[in-house]
């Protein structure tokens, strides 16, 4: 074979891989699309995904399916779509803690680091210091007088040990100087449904999962415990305003594809993520329940796991938080 034809072929096979992927993000998605929750119903990354689901249903022409897949602090659906045809037909909603927490407290079946490709962030998700209305404390400082008067009789739910609101409350902890019993559950549904049951004393929750159960009376929010404050709850003040100067964390919520996962696909769900948050009532819907929608890329959603990666790792060696 000549020299000319070699290239005339290979550039041939170019332009056909090229028209391939064209058309791939053309017809994409051509069937339903999974999104697997690695939590329970009801806590604030199942909340948040499936107010996405809807309105990525609706502009895709497709179903767009949420499918709860809990265990392990959500490393079990993690490894379902980290074993999953990249196709785009399965995606992850992820969170700081299956991407940036669960490294430093499990012995994972996959790698994080080259098993995913992030496509994008979807939202952040402050927390909320909550206790139960039956708790005398109204404010983070009587929160802490409280408990500290009884070192170790404060009881208080998480959604699974090394999860955002856990290492919260263990900083929290840590910070106020304080002896408090970690409780986890196996999602963020369970640990609030036992807080207003009365089971527990204290929790820390997104915004998003325990907005209306504030709202209703069952649950008295203390301090959000990010920088500024909530706009839904806009008279809880952050625990950083006189109580822990400086006190900062919060959750987020993000979307993964298996590795491999053509570019053009990723590139289309990135952009119809931010198309969905821009247009019509999907970011009016998340600010309500108190998320802040944000539809970063891959590149900066790479760099936040990262981030978080590094400070939560120093939090659960300096704690020696282990796995349930």
């Amino acid at each position: 074979m000549t020299s000319v034809k070699r290239r005339s072929l290979l550039a041939l096979a170019a332009a056909v891989s090229f028209a391939a992927a064209v058309g791939a993000q053309a017809q994409y998605p051509a069937k339903p699309v999974t999104i697997i929750v690695p939590f329970p119903p009801g806590g604030g990354t199942d909340t948040g995904t499936r107010l996405l689901a809807q309105k990525l249903s609706e502009r895709w022409g497709q179903p767009v399916v949420v499918e709860n897949k809990p265990g392990a602090a959500g490393a079990i659906g993690a490894e379902l779509v980290s074993r999953a045809k990249n196709d785009g037909y399965t995606l992850l909603m992820g969170n700081v803690g299956t991407q940036s927490v669960n490294p430093s407290l499990y012995k994972l079946n996959y790698n994080p680091d080259t098993a995913f490709a992030p496509i994008t962030l979807v939202a952040h998700l402050p927390l909320v210091m909550l206790v139960n209305p039956a708790v005398p404390a109204k404010t983070a400082k009587e929160m802490i007088a409280l408990a500290a008067a009884k070192p170790g009789s404060i009881t208080c739910s998480n959604s699974g040990s090394g999860g955002a609101p856990h290492l919260a409350a263990a900083i929290f902890e840590n910070e106020a100087k304080l002896q408090i019993v970690h409780v986890p559950y196996k999602g963020g549904g369970p640990a609030i449904a036992d807080l207003i049951a009365g089971h527990v004393q204290l929790s820390f929750a997104t915004v998003l999962e325990s907005s209306s159960n504030i709202q209703a009376g069952k649950l008295r929010a203390l301090a959000v415990t990010g920088l500024q404050r909530s706009p839904v709850l806009p008279d809880v003040p952050t625990l950083a305003e006189g109580t822990l100067p400086g006190f900062d964390a919060a959750s987020w919520i993000a979307l993964f594809a298996p590795a491999g996962t053509p570019r053009e696909i990723v590139d289309k769900v990135t952009a119809d993520v931010r198309h969905v948050l821009a247009n019509g009532d999907l970011r009016e819907k998340l600010v309500q329940q108190g998320a802040v929608p944000e539809a970063e890329g891959p590149v900066a959603l790479q760099k936040l796991i990262d981030r978080d990666r590094a400070r939560y790792a120093k939090v659960i060696k300096d704690k020696n938080i282990a796995a349930n």
